[in-house]
């Protein structure tokens, strides 16, 4: 049993088996999962657990190279955006595209995480890095 780091199995063995430039969403409880991507649902009530949350504990283990945020949540949710920002590596390039471009790119992710985040356009696409 582990008693520290991502104890939830699924999320622990995708972590665990992304490589280098694999993407990695981080969703809110609406994201659609296009067919063949792996879904990790997190979410067990509304606001739970919250986006912020998630990326927090996410950021902790990954080597993330890039960020990729649609451009709306700029407009609809621009504090908890600022918070996001924060959370991420200093200096890695971060992106922003239309929503709907960013859910044709969730079709290529590695696995899509649901969080029970009900704010829309909380989404992320992390691009993993290489850790040496």
């Amino acid at each position: 049993m582990l008693k520290t780091g991502i104890l939830h199995p699924q999320l622990a063995r995708v972590m665990a088996e992304l490589r280098h430039m694999d993407m990695l969403v981080i969703g809110d409880a609406g994201l659609p999962i296009p067919k063949g991507v792996e879904r990790v649902d997190l979410g067990w009530k509304p606001g739970s657990p919250a986006y912020l949350e998630v990326l927090e504990e996410i950021e902790k283990y990954m080597v993330t190279e890039k960020a990729i945020f649609a451009e709306e949540a700029l407009a609809v949710s621009p504090e908890l955006h600022k918070k996001a920002l924060a959370l991420l590596p200093e200096g890695i390039p971060v992106e922003y595209i239309p929503h709907k471009e960013l859910k044709k790119m969730t079709e290529g992710a590695k696995a899509i995480i649901l969080t029970g985040e009900f704010t829309g356009y909380t989404n992320v696409v992390l691009v993993s890095g290489c850790a040496y």
